[in-house]
């Protein structure tokens, strides 16, 4: 199975330069912990709902710095025809929750453990994953 086949495409996300508080916004209004950020078509980073407590709530920023302030500027993707297996495997090794799904440089989806969990065949890999993920953040 592919990751086209699970990944969600109701996709949001912010311009670099857009406020860390419209961010906030944006997760809160639509109940998702991250956000990719662009400049233009092209993906720059992801911005988590860690990223703003560490980055900026931690650090005692404003609500009006940047987004590209506070950002994971690291891309890990993967493309729709990664199979879910090998999407799995990079969340684990990466210790991520979200993969931006891009293809021909632009985003077209965010596959995420839970999606991965939803599928029968790899709901053993998204458990292995979490648990990788879940160790070292202790």
């Amino acid at each position: 199975m592919k990751v086209r086949q699970v990944m969600t495409t109701d996709i949001y996300s912010i311009n670099k330069g857009e406020e860390i508080a419209k961010a906030a916004e944006i997760m809160r209004a639509i109940d998702i912990g991250a956000l990719p950020v662009h400049d233009g078509e092209k993906i720059v980073g992801m911005v988590t709902d860690r990223d703003i407590a560490i980055r900026n709530v931690a650090r005692r920023h404003g609500p009006n710095i940047p987004c590209e302030e506070v950002m994971t500027p690291k891309i890990i993707s993967c493309s729709p025809d990664t199979s879910i297996d090998e999407a799995a495997n990079i969340m684990a090794e990466h210790q991520i929750r979200r993969l931006p799904v891009i293809e021909d440089g632009i985003l077209v989806g965010i596959v995420s453990l839970g999606d991965l969990a939803t599928v029968k065949e790899t709901k053993a890999e998204a458990g292995d994953a979490l648990s990788s993920i879940s160790v070292s953040h202790q």
